[in-house]
């Protein structure tokens, strides 16, 4: 076990994370000339077009100092705020974390939040100055700006370019000299960490694991303790770039498991491993079942593909076990799937791996949170509500509670007016000013989850000139005055375009929903009312025009009654088609209402 080190590299998003991890791969020699790729650990298209690491890898390099040799293994970390939980698993599963700030942009909010949460697990801290080599990186200055973060001494931040490959020898040594091996108990019963799990359509899931107590071997009985079912450990190995299985894999080591489970509901990232007849007596600390803080519903553009688009996302939920679902049905878009996503970035990310790998094209509804409506009626049960026509009926409701967060924002001090006008426009309350550098200020505030779903990350980067970076957790339910705004069309209400909005804000946006509207629905044959509205109390009004044929054009000269007659006979049939006339919603109005501020 003294040989062995486990460590992983946690980053904000473009500060170098993939590409140091491919220099690492390539100095230790873990792979061929013939494998080499850039982004070697990203394989996924999407990850590799945005340059975001989406899915957590890991990976084992083997490499000799000072006439030993070491296993290092490695455990890539996803660097976007939506996979938090991913990232807090990866780094119960390690000793040491590099932590890399790019010379050129400095520490940023996912840094520092990254940063507690491996110190929290008492890891060993290497820090890493990347991107030295770019004409505007500002080395001296982060360099200050890391030591009076961490509290460490100058020298022990390492200067590197993942790019050139500069500092990468620097960061090997450091690694083998400052984080310490694993410990453990080989004797011990069987006690592992799932980290990370991946779906192989040939063998089933996938699970990869990282053992402290105990040590596994191939056919043994195994027991997930968060599930309590017990499977045969088919293959066990260790995670080279393509996997090598063992015999055996023991204390202190990261390897991988297939047992011939079809089911990615029934492997939970955090859960622990341990042997079915000599049973661990503790579970290791941490595990929570991954819940979704973003709803949408998915349906296909035509009714006919909803079966093929219940069997994408089953399949894309052998994949990701965070995406949930459940039919629904809708007046104006007929069967479709209620969804819940970890995130923004989460649903954009499921709605274009639907469209790329199953060609499916959908319409996604206005994503919103899940809150807790109390009735005067049952005043202590709670409903869930991740629909807004789930909310009970405005006259037995109680009161509402939405989820809270709490907010942590970097920015240039230039712009801390800019950013907090737009947080209190979005009801959120200051908790906390600190100024990092003269430069530099983190901003805390409390928010509702619900203000930062729809378009919050865009401005927050439009009022800060690209500079402010974005970071929060939950921190529980608030009771809030909130009111269903429901949209009409022709009178009929379109349930896929209402939402849940706090009562101050239901007449402005009310008003702005019936103005996107009116711009994008094409005119009809009659006049078409889009009316918002809060129970039975319109609130705004716009009206499409109708497209109308000029009847009075062959009626030149002659008395007035002819003319009176046929607009007359014109404007019956107006009446009695707008009675049988429905109204086709484009897939850009369903759409539109996330972008009202455009």
């Amino acid at each position: 076990m003294k040989h062995i080190r486990n460590f992983c590299i946690i980053a904000h998003i473009d500060h170098g994370k993939s590409t140091l991890a491919d220099r690492l791969l390539d100095f230790t020699g873990s792979v061929t000339d013939r494998e080499k790729q850039d982004q070697l650990l990203d394989n996924m298209d999407l990850e590799r077009e945005r340059g975001i690491t989406i899915k957590s890898h890991a990976i084992q390099m083997e490499y000799s100092f000072e006439g030993n040799d070491y296993i290092l293994n490695l455990i890539d970390t996803p660097g976007h705020v939506d996979f938090s939980y991913e990232v807090s698993r990866s780094i119960a599963a390690c000793e040491g974390a590099l932590l890399i700030v790019d010379a050129a942009q400095s520490i940023q909010a996912q840094t520092i939040s990254n940063l507690y949460l491996a110190l929290e697990n008492d890891l060993e801290i290497i820090p890493v100055l990347n991107k030295v080599d770019l004409p505007s990186a500002n080395p001296e200055e982060v360099t200050d700006d890391i030591v009076d973060l961490l509290g460490c001494e100058i020298d022990e931040v390492i200067p590197a370019s993942a790019k050139t490959g500069l500092g990468i020898e620097e960061i090997l040594a450091a690694i083998i000299h400052r984080i310490p091996p694993p410990k453990g108990d080989p004797n011990a019963p069987l006690q592992a960490l799932i980290f990370d799990s991946v779906y192989n359509p040939f063998r089933g899931v996938e699970t990869y694991f990282r053992i402290f107590n105990g040590s596994m071997r191939k056919g043994q009985q195994i027991q997930f303790m968060a599930t309590g079912k017990t499977y045969g450990a088919d293959e066990v190995g260790t995670l080279n770039l393509q996997q090598s299985p063992k015999k055996e894999i023991k204390t202190g080591d990261v390897g991988y498991l297939i047992t011939g489970i079809k089911e990615a509901k029934e492997v939970k990232v955090g859960d622990t491993i341990t042997d079915s007849t000599n049973v661990t007596d503790q579970p290791i600390d941490g595990f929570e079942n991954v819940k979704p803080m973003v709803f949408a519903g998915i349906y296909p553009v035509d009714n006919d593909d909803f079966e093929e688009l219940r069997n994408s996302m089953e399949k894309l939920q052998l994949n990701d076990a965070s995406l949930v679902f459940q039919p629904e049905s809708s007046a104006a878009l007929g069967f479709g799937f209620r969804c819940g996503f970890l995130g923004m970035l989460h649903l954009e990310i499921i709605q274009e791996r639907l469209e790329r790998e199953f060609n499916m094209s959908v319409i996604t509804t206005v994503p919103n949170v899940s809150y807790h409506a109390f009735t005067r009626k049952n005043p202590n049960t709670i409903i869930v509500v991740n629909n807004p026509s789930d909310l009970p009926d405005p006259s037995g409701l109680d009161h509402v509670e939405e989820p809270y967060i709490k907010a942590s924002i970097i920015t240039k001090s230039d712009f801390v007016g800019n950013v907090m006008s737009l947080c209190i426009e979005k009801r959120g309350q200051i908790t906390n000013q600190t100024y990092l550098t003269t430069e530099r200020v983190e901003l805390s505030f409390d928010m509702p989850l619900a203000e930062i779903v729809f378009d919050f990350y865009d401005r927050l980067k439009t009022v800060s000139k690209g500079y402010a970076s974005f970071d929060y957790s939950p921190i529980g339910m608030r009771v809030s005055h909130l009111v269903r705004v429901d949209v009409l069309l022709n009178g009929n209400s379109v349930d896929a375009l209402s939402a849940l909005i706090h009562k101050d804000n239901a007449y402005t946006i009310g008003k702005k929903m019936c103005e996107k509207l009116r711009k994008l629905i094409p005119r009809q044959q009659f006049d078409i009312p889009i009316q918002a509205a809060i129970g039975a109390k319109i609130i705004s009004r716009e009206t499409i025009k109708a497209l109308r044929k000029d009847v009075t054009a062959k009626c030149y000269g002659g008395d007035i009654s002819r003319k009176r007659k046929l607009l007359e006979k014109q404007k019956k049939g107006k009446k009695k088609m707008r009675q049988i006339g429905n109204v086709e919603i484009p897939q850009e109005a369903f759409m539109a209402v996330l972008k009202l501020n455009d």
